[in-house]
């Protein structure tokens, strides 16, 4: 007679090596699919920077014709061109 508790037997190691083996194959799985989706998100979150960055620039560029018209239209020649469009000689 075997004593009780003695050792695992070859099928109960067996078992317990494919329950280790395929928790550890989900596991890394479930690692790869975590790591995809965050590149994903890093992708995405690139190109609406990229997207804002090229918004702020138009709207510096808009900015800066803006303040030329401006002072453009502050000087003489804006003053004169302003009073000849509405009839004034």
């Amino acid at each position: 007679m075997s004593k009780k508790g003695a050792g695992i037997s070859e099928e109960k190691a067996k078992r317990i090596a494919v329950g280790a083996t395929v928790a550890g194959v989900l596991l890394i799985i479930f690692l790869v699919i975590i790591l995809i989706v965050q590149f994903v998100q890093i992708g995405v979150a690139n190109a609406k920077k990229d997207r804002l960055d090229d918004l702020i620039q138009q709207y510096e560029q808009s900015i800066a014709q803006g303040q030329n018209d401006l002072d453009y239209y502050k000087s003489g020649e804006g003053l004169y061109y302003y009073a000849r469009q509405y009839g004034f000689k």
